[in-house]
């Protein structure tokens, strides 16, 4: 049975959101945290409900994730299971967690499993609820999902669900970035793809004067310090203890990026605009001849958005700056699957998180990259059939999903939120990103301490 019962309002969102919820195959999110080191918290001994008593599961899913939910009961019709439409958090809603402190204070209701869109849930969905009770969010790692199971999940997928060393979430999918570019302009101007970021920068200088009009990039994307300053591993915020945070923009990882894009930004081939914007899509599309970004720019952008033809792009595996020993990446979209502490179907509910995660069934179709390496690998294997791109995708995105810094942590807080409400609209009275660093790190510590964070900022 589908119900869809919470008539709950939604919130205001940027065009970009509103984009990624009409591309709803990209599960991205930008206004959301982005995974990194999970929030560090005093969570409460896992106690399961006492009485097992099996029967009926209650799932909560966004639209996107409810035909997953729709799939596995197809394939287990002795499964019971009804299923609720919600937000899924997406553009900065806290529906899951209202609800869920509502149960905690009525002692009921609370949803067998819950997919959130956003990682900042974590935080909260690990620690004690309301009245003294346990956390929402069953610790999986604890008998509810086998161990193998687990380990089955690409490096580091499951870092934004660990906290004090249990999981307290299972990852959907990825959503790392990549290098995409257009290999036949790049053949055509006799270009090299870079490996660097100080090769991309003076790549894209050249293109400037050489081919004005031609882009390497954007910087008017929420989720844009989600692809530059993550990759730079900039210290926007990281979690050093519990409630605790360093935020830190005048880091040297923080000012080289921005310079790197102010340049670029002046010459002319890095935009000010958002790629789903509609002057960008009807006048700059073909005119990409890079683009930094994440693993769904392939399917989402290229090749529904922008209509760009087949065996043109390409992607590359992440930039690194000259002076780092190792490449890094970010992190655009993705989400999770919570199994409710208070379930007294424990067994049903891993079942199905169990299967809408790692099964090819599902996975391997699914429109983006699975956290599940198995099914990423049969995932991959199905992007290489479609034949759209100009070289298989599968080295590139294989490398970057173990590439994601993780001192990008996940708070109750969205830096890139913050970015798209300061930085962006500055950009658009024609200042630099440089002389924003200042007002979006003050942004980001007054936001984390009204939420009760202790900020530190060498």
């Amino acid at each position: 049975m589908r119900t869809n019962d919470f008539p709950w309002p939604r919130r205001a969102a940027s065009a970009a959101v509103i984009a990624c919820s009409l591309l709803a195959a990209a599960a991205c999110g930008s206004a959301d945290p982005g995974p990194g080191a999970a929030e560090p918290s005093t969570a409460a001994a896992f106690s399961p409900a006492p009485q097992q008593a099996g029967g009926e599961i209650l799932v909560w899913a966004d639209a996107t994730r409810v035909p997953a939910v729709e799939q596995y009961q197809k394939a287990h019709p002795d499964v019971k299971i009804k299923i609720v439409t919600y937000s899924g958090n997406a553009n900065g809603a806290n529906d899951l967690q209202t609800k869920v402190q509502l149960f905690d204070r009525t002692g009921n209701g609370w949803p067998d499993v819950a997919f959130s869109t956003t990682f900042g849930d974590v935080a909260w969905a690990s620690r004690n609820g309301a009245q003294g009770k346990q956390p929402y969010a069953a610790p999986v790692n604890r008998g509810v999902i086998e161990q193998s199971v687990l380990d089955g999940f690409a490096k580091g997928a499951l870092d934004p669900c660990t906290v004090d060393g249990d999981v307290y979430c299972v990852r959907n999918d990825l959503a790392q970035n990549v290098l995409w570019y257009n290999k036949k302009l790049m053949d055509d101007f006799g270009y090299e793809v870079p490996t660097t970021w100080e090769e991309y920068q003076a790549l894209g200088e050249k293109v400037a004067k050489e081919h004005p009009g031609y882009l390497v990039g954007t910087a008017g994307d929420p989720w844009a310090p989600e692809v530059y300053f993550w990759a730079s591993q900039c210290p926007a915020s990281t979690l050093t203890a519990p409630r605790k945070v360093t935020v830190d923009l005048g880091s040297d990882k923080c000012t080289r990026m921005a310079g790197l894009l102010d340049t670029l930004i002046a010459a002319g081939s890095i935009s000010k605009d958002s790629v789903f914007g509609a002057g960008f899509i009807k006048e700059k599309a073909d005119k990409v001849l890079m683009l930094p970004g994440p693993s769904w720019y392939g399917q989402v952008l290229f090749a529904s958005t922008f209509k760009t033809p087949k065996n043109q792009i390409a992607a590359a595996v992440p930039l690194k700056f000259s002076a780092d020993p190792t490449n890094y990446t970010g992190n655009v979209g993705g989400g999770v699957w919570f199994i409710s502490s208070h379930s007294k179907n424990l067994k049903a509910a891993a079942d199905l998180v169990t299967w809408v995660t790692t099964s090819n069934d599902y996975q391997a179709t699914a429109g983006t990259y699975p956290a599940f390496k198995q099914a990423a690998t049969a995932w991959l294997a199905g992007q290489k059939e479609t034949g759209y791109f100009a070289e298989d995708v599968a080295p590139a995105f294989t490398e970057a999903a173990g590439l994601v810094w993780p001192g990008w942590s996940a708070t109750q807080y969205s830096q890139e939120a913050i970015y798209a409400s300061t930085v962006v609209p500055a950009l658009n009275e024609g200042k630099t990103i440089a002389s924003m660093l200042e007002t979006w790190e003050t942004a980001i510590k007054n936001k984390a301490s009204s939420l009760g964070y202790t900020v530190d900022s060498p």
